[in-house]
């Protein structure tokens, strides 16, 4: 069976095939990015303790997998933004609707964690929330990068993989809540 039923009754795919989607990065694809990622910043980190900060809902399996990569002594937590809403465009407006306790990471090295860099606006605003708290050291992991579409100032120090200006799903990342599940990253189909 390839659909499951929502609570609002709709039609959810769960499966790669669902043929309104195209496959941009298999799951093996990405686990194996994952791990040079891990190593990489477990290299730039040695024998320092890092904090991940995830950003949600995006970020939070692509962070699981990460912190698993890590050859250090790692702990967690999550911020939580919103640009999106139901739409493939980001509004521009960014709202923080979960945050860190005020001044938990001052002095810590924190790795900022997130699903997608694409305008830059949540990027920048976290990123900005976050220096206020007087880190360390703070770099950005971002598991995709669609430099195409920047139109704030940000980089990240660590990406898995640039994408051309298509809207991406899966491992994590939703339209409007959907795909989420499926194991692998998946491009909309340009009309939605």
């Amino acid at each position: 069976m390839n659909e499951g039923v929502h609570t609002s009754g709709e039609a959810l795919p769960l499966s790669i095939s669902d043929p309104k989607l195209s496959l941009a990065f298999t799951a093996g694809q990405i686990q194996a990015r994952v791990a040079e990622l891990g190593a990489a910043i477990g290299r730039d980190f040695a024998g320092q303790q890092l904090l991940l900060c995830g950003v949600l809902k995006g970020a939070a399996i692509f962070l699981a997998d990460l912190i698993r990569a890590i050859p250090l002594d790692c702990t967690y937590d999550f911020v939580a933004a919103e640009s999106y809403g139901r739409a493939t465009e980001s509004s521009g407006s960014v709202r923080l609707t979960r945050t860190l306790q005020e001044g938990s990471i001052a002095g810590q090295n924190v790795l900022l964690v997130e699903d997608i860099l694409d305008s830059g606006a949540t990027l920048a605003h976290v990123r900005d929330r976050l220096l206020q708290q007087r880190p360390a050291r703070l770099a950005i992991a971002a598991l995709l990068d669609k430099p195409s579409r920047r139109r704030v100032p940000v980089s990240a120090d660590y990406i898995g993989f640039t994408i051309p200006d298509r809207f991406a799903v899966g491992y994590g990342m939703d339209f409007a809540e959907r795909y989420r599940q499926l194991p692998a990253i998946h491009f909309l189909p340009e009309t939605i």
